[in-house]
């Protein structure tokens, strides 16, 4: 049993050691009273970039609420809003980036649905891009939103070939 333990927290660490972004609730408002269990309520949540320091998106969407929203049955609605900003020194640790990939995922639904945050580099612009949307194995949602942060003049985006 302990070793089962051990193997679980080591794979735990290396999955958070792989780069995908956490996130940190900043704050949130109530939509719906709900007599029994929470508010159904819309949250605003920062992920900073685990590629790019001094990067940080913050993404606005529902949280559903109710006896299923306490258990964590609910299916959260597929709108969502984010806003990236340079919130210090942009880096890139030496590393290149992908031209596009997935920066952060999470699942909004008890099997089928996730809410997605996917990084783009426009090089030509100099730019990145972010862009979340969310999914579902059957069939996602077209909504979505996007935002770019420049990145400063003499600071060349590294980008894998």
């Amino acid at each position: 049993m302990k070793k089962i333990t051990l193997t679980l927290a080591a794979l735990a660490l290396l999955i958070t050691a792989c780069g995908f972004a956490s996130s940190e609730e900043i704050g949130a408002v109530d939509t719906v009273f709900k007599l029994i269990g929470p508010d159904h309520k819309i949250v605003v949540e920062a992920y900073d970039d685990p590629k790019v320091a001094g990067v940080t998106c913050y993404v606005s969407r529902a949280k559903t609420g109710g006896i299923k929203g306490a258990l964590g049955l609910a299916e959260d609605k597929a709108e969502a809003s984010i806003a990236c900003r340079q919130t210090g020194v942009i880096g890139f640790g030496g590393k290149p980036l992908e031209q596009q990939e997935e920066m952060y995922s999470e699942r909004i639904s008890l099997v089928f649905k996730k809410l997605r945050v996917v990084r783009m580099v426009d090089a030509k612009r100099n730019t990145l891009v972010y862009l979340t949307y969310s999914d579902r194995l059957i069939e996602g949602s077209p909504q979505n939103s996007v935002t770019a942060v420049p990145v400063p003049a003499g600071t060349v985006i590294p980008v894998a070939k």
